[in-house]
């Protein structure tokens, strides 16, 4: 089992002079924790019919991609169009 490496601790003061200065704060940090916020992936399945899985692997094929990255891409293109809705 690999042993992660424990920063090390500092004040908050510390943290914050050390950064404002520019310096390396990442001994600083636990990464092993670290996120990004609005970026959590969720699993979903999505079911094609068959012609449109070919037209979508041809598509990433002609531009280098996964067929993963072209539908991420299309439904990124989409939804920065529709206007956002209000709860």
């Amino acid at each position: 089992m690999k042993k992660t490496k424990q920063p090390i601790q500092i004040s908050a003061e510390e943290f914050d002079r050390r950064f404002d200065n520019g310096e390396d704060i990442t001994p600083y940090l636990d990464l092993s924790k670290a996120s990004r916020p609005g970026r959590e992936l969720q699993r979903v399945n999505v079911d094609f019919p068959n012609w449109m899985v070919r037209a979508m692997d041809s598509e990433a094929s002609r531009l280098g991609v996964s067929r993963q990255a072209l539908i991420k891409f299309v439904m990124d293109r989409h939804l920065q169009d529709v206007p956002p809705q209000h709860a």
